[in-house]
């Protein structure tokens, strides 16, 4: 006896089962498979012809396919019978379903789009699955960077390539600003780059597949300034009115200077409350571009300069004014009691 004997004979049941069109033909299938005759039965009772080291695991098998006959059959039984006595009038007019809408996430990513689009920045998006230069190399990340580590990102299996090295999920939609300077070649570039981005992270705040957008401008004479300005408008056109950001000294390898961009809470506006503890939230990274990345990207820096800002969609979105929204997973959650809200 076989696995591929047990899942054949269940499968078999099932078939018949469903094709049913009365109580008692799910009857007479019920003595076929599960009668003390019945073929299921057969196979429990050459259990004893297996070793003993393999009788455990398919005795697993044969009972899990009788626990799903045995509720097929009820189920298939309950609902023939029920449709004998129901009275269908074909002329009564069906119930219209409710209109559904966008995902909330697809909400987001429209309503980020929009926002930068009116400031001149283009929609682009890049590969989701990358090479290693892109995501790291050519970001003026070393080869021992902790975000190498196979902990941190999803390597896929394959040929390196010889000039760009390993393959892997993209970690974070910042590949695509080299990308960018070398499908531009000669700026001004202002890009918004929106994309899927994997991680091997995943708790409240966290999960393994997740949104990033990604903005990029580059050209003569940009400052810090022109960064904090473009924040502030986005800041004040995707939260609110009263919001505000600032910037709070960091490390990237890839921007020089670099910053963590804080916004105020939502919840206090600013005053402090338990949420935010001192009026801020983390809202994500920005800098200037490093002279090496605009080098690795085919541009010349004492000529060019440039910001980029990275966020998370998700998280972008939960720090909106009004939401509550305690675990990033219920973004992705297939409850509709949950996602019927928005």
């Amino acid at each position: 006896m076989t696995t591929e004997e047990i899942i054949n004979t269940k499968n078999e049941a099932i078939a018949q089962i469903l094709k049913a069109r009365s109580t008692s033909e799910v009857e007479e299938l019920r003595i076929v498979y599960l009668g003390r005759n019945g073929k299921l039965t057969q196979l429990i009772k050459r259990l004893k012809e297996l070793p003993s080291d393999k009788r455990k695991q398919v005795g697993i098998l044969i009972n899990e396919a009788k626990i799903n006959l045995t509720g097929l059959l009820s189920s298939q039984k309950n609902r023939l019978s029920e449709t004998v006595k129901q009275w269908f009038d074909p002329t009564i007019p069906g119930k219209k379903p409710k209109p559904g809408h966008l995902h909330l996430i697809t909400q987001a990513i429209s309503e980020i789009s929009r926002t930068f689009e009116q400031i001149g920045f283009s929609r682009v998006r890049y590969p989701e699955v990358e090479w290693d230069w892109f995501a790291f190399g050519g970001l003026n990340m070393p080869k021992d960077h902790p975000a190498r580590d196979e902990w941190e990102t999803f390597f896929v299996e394959g040929p390196n390539h010889p000039k760009f090295g390993q393959m892997v999920l993209t970690p974070h939609t910042s590949s695509g600003q080299l990308r960018e300077m070398q499908r531009v070649k000669t700026p001004p570039i202002r890009m918004i780059n929106i994309a899927k981005c994997y991680r091997r992270q995943i708790d409240a705040s966290h999960i393994p597949m997740f949104h990033q957008f990604e903005g990029l401008v580059i050209d003569k004479e940009i400052s810090i300034v022109y960064l904090k300005g473009t924040l502030d408008f986005f800041a004040k056109n995707f939260f609110g009115d009263k919001r505000k950001t600032r910037l709070r000294p960091f490390h990237f390898q890839f921007t020089e200077p670099s910053f963590e961009v804080d916004i105020t809470c939502g919840v206090c506006n600013g005053s402090g409350c338990k949420l935010c503890k001192g009026g801020w939230l983390e809202l994500g990274g920005a800098g200037m571009v490093h002279p090496t990345v605009l080098k690795n990207g085919g541009l010349n820096p004492d000529i060019y300069s440039g910001f980029a800002f990275g966020w998370g969609v998700e998280r972008t979105y939960m720090m909106k004014s009004g939401l509550s929204i305690p675990d990033i997973r219920l973004l992705y959650s297939s409850d509709l009691r949950f996602l019927k809200q928005f």
